[in-house]
């Protein structure tokens, strides 16, 4: 299988790291797992660029020298990564010697090879965007699209690049090859670049008189490197060219861009490279902005994410799973922390996490928290094994074709249908039927299946997905394992592996300022004597209450793990409930009157959970079960269909 090289853009050290450099590089970082994961040996490189107008002048505000300022911000790049769970096998700065070397022998190469000519030019030069702009590039006002600031006019004499020269085989390149440039957006918006007018020649130096800070090119001394000409090929002096590394990555060498930097990837660079006799990169991969309130970020508007303070506040796994899932690739997503919030809550915490906890809840009541063994099955194993095996081809084609979103929400059909999957094969009903062979073809199926789900999620939650494989007493080899083979076997999980008795570990994310008063308990009544009734008692009119006395009761919706006798009470049960909260909540109910405890293991009901905790017989009972009695004896309350654990009734 052909080697991967991914490389995320080259960042400026004009700006500090922000939400869009971080989604940039988890995005590279999860891709080159994946890779991995399917058996390809791969090289991440990112870094920093270093050279260029806007480096002098954002030095001297800073009141120092170029390469001060340089280090300082691009060792915060470099910093970053870690803390955000990336490690990147190259870090590469544009000022490093090496990188030097490789654009002089570039600029050579393509001289010699006349494809770089002196001439005069003068045009509409941003500063923001250290380029030219022609007339019809800038707006209707005359201003630079991405800055919106009206640009300087500079005559000068300069060298430039024959990119005119290579336009008709640029566009028949991308035309052979549909993905070249993905998603299928940015490719036509390339094309039509080429097709809407004559591609012309790019000038790629600066004269010292004005610009010292940059590499000096090597047939004239009185010139440096344009700095777009020198930060694209960091990505091959990355890979030590014209030799080590870069002989055996770069044939399957891709990009990873944001779509600000579409024309010097997806024209520029290519250019470059086929000028140079060098193939052009694989895959140019390109995304969107992340909004706040639909208008881009920027520190000027105040709507800046900070990637670190949400990693912190979330985790990074966490952080990270939203990020990809909540941006369709190539398209702009608006970015809010309800957003984040509600994601975390409803995937991890409701799906993934109550799956987690109630399988392996059922697998020590059950199995005494081991695998069983994979006892008889039936036409429903099938079709679980046939999904699993579907959800997990499809989320390996999605994601490998940076379909981040759409592969996280085909492994989600599957985390979802489990869900269902234990309502109905009902594992508690099995057990007390005594239908031993098949409650362990059932509890080994879940079981199998969460194994997979948490070997699909190492390249997106590395932390998370491994300590899931823990829970299920797997120790693997993450540089041995293949996703692909997880396609075909169904039986990796040893029967007697021991399990963990309890997964919390995508607790819901509390988004109340404070928690809900406590309703007080109501008052004991003094016993009254017995008298026989010849109608049933009616329930004594309780008088109205206003409508924030309601609002204080906190309603939700939780699954039974476990119940059994209260150990100093007849008429009272212990019960675990789910309730969405990462760990159990103890509940003591006066039910035992009127329901086994195992008749009650797996089903849904109401809980008061903001009830004040007492203790009842010596334990602790933190809220209270909702029921309804009539003729025919007690009954609890539930809802109609399944709902994730925590779902609050209103």
């Amino acid at each position: 299988m052909q080697p991967f090289s991914l490389t995320t853009p080259i960042y400026y050290v004009n700006a500090k790291p922000h939400l869009g450099h971080a989604y940039s590089t988890i995005v590279a970082d999860s891709l080159v797992r994946f890779q991995r994961l399917m058996g390809r040996e791969s090289f991440f490189i990112t870094g920093t660029d270093e050279h260029g107008d806007k480096i002098v002048q954002a030095a001297e505000k800073a009141g120092c020298e170029p390469q001060a300022f340089a280090d300082s911000i691009s060792a915060e790049f470099r910093a970053l990564w870690p803390r955000l769970g990336l490690i990147p096998d190259r870090f590469i700065r544009t000022t490093e010697e090496h990188h030097k070397k490789a654009v002089r022998a570039f600029l050579q190469k393509v001289y010699d090879a006349g494809d770089i000519y002196f001439g005069e030019y003068g045009g509409h030069y941003c500063y923001g965007c250290e380029r030219f702009y022609t007339e019809k590039e800038l707006t209707e006002d005359g201003l630079c699209p991405q800055h919106q600031v009206k640009p300087e006019y500079i005559s000068e004499k300069n060298y430039f690049f024959r990119m005119s020269k290579y336009q008709d085989w640029l566009r028949e390149h991308i035309e052979k090859n549909p993905d070249f440039i993905r998603p299928e957006r940015y490719r036509t918006e390339v094309l039509s670049l080429l097709e809407s007018g004559a591609l012309e020649d790019l000038c790629i130096s600066r004269p010292k008189s004005r610009l010292t800070w940059g590499i000096e090119l090597p047939f004239d001394g009185n010139y440096v490197c344009y700095v777009w000409f020198d930060a694209l090929l960091s990505y091959i002096s990355a890979l030590d060219w014209p030799e080590g590394r870069f002989q055996h990555f770069w044939p399957g060498g891709e990009h990873l861009i944001a779509k600000d930097i579409l024309k010097p990837h997806a024209i520029f660079w290519p250019t470059m490279l086929k000028a140079a006799g060098l193939e052009p990169y694989r895959h140019l991969n390109v995304h969107g902005y992340w909004l706040m309130r639909d208008a881009k970020m920027s520190k000027s508007l105040g709507n800046v994410a900070e990637p670190l303070d949400l990693a912190d506040r979330y985790g990074i796994d966490a952080f990270r799973y939203f990020l990809l899932r909540e941006m369709h690739f190539g398209n702009d997503a608006n970015f809010s922390e309800e957003a984040l919030v509600a994601r975390l809550n409803a995937d991890l915490a409701n799906d993934l996490g109550n799956l987690y906890s109630r399988v392996l809840g059922m697998a020590g009541k059950y199995h005494g928290s081991k695998v069983p063994d994979r006892g008889t099955g039936g036409p429903e194993e099938e079709r679980i094994r046939e999904l699993a095996a579907a959800s997990l081809a499809n989320f390996q084609t999605l994601f490998g074709s940076v379909r981040f979103s759409a592969a996280l929400e085909a492994l989600w059909e599957l985390v979802r249908a489990l869900n269902k999957y234990v309502d109905s094969a009902a594992p508690w009903t099995l057990a007390k039927n005594g239908d031993t062979a098949k409650l362990n073809a059932v509890m080994y199926a879940l079981l199998e299946c969460l194994r997979k789900i948490a070997l699909h999620l190492l390249p997106v939650m590395p932390k998370a997905a491994s300590t899931l494989l823990e829970q299920l007493g797997c120790k693997v080899d993450v540089s041995a394992v293949r996703l692909a083979d997880e396609l075909e076997g169904f039986g990796t999980l040893e029967p007697g592996t021991e399990l963990a008795q309890a997964s919390n570990l995508f607790p819901r994310v509390d988004t109340k300022a404070e928690a809900a008063k406590a309703v007080p308990a109501p008052a004991k009544e003094a016993p009254v004597a017995k008298e026989k009734a010849k109608a049933p008692a009616q329930p004594e009119a309780k008088g109205q209450i206003e409508y924030a006395d309601f609002q204080k009761l906190e309603l939700l919706v939780g699954t039974v793990l476990a119940a059994e006798q209260h150990p100093n009470a007849d008429k009272l049960l212990r019960l675990d409930i789910d309730l969405g909260e990462g760990k159990p909540r103890q509940i003591v109910s006066g039910i035992a009157a009127h329901f086994k405890p195992e008749s009650l293991v797996g089903r849904q009901v109401c809980v008061v959970a903001n009830l004040a905790p007492r203790m009842l017989r010596g334990l602790e009972s933190r809220g209270m079960l909702l029921t309804a009695s009539g003729p025919e004896g007690l009954r609890l309350l539930t809802v109609s269909e399944a709902v994730p654990p925590g779902s609050v009734i209103s």
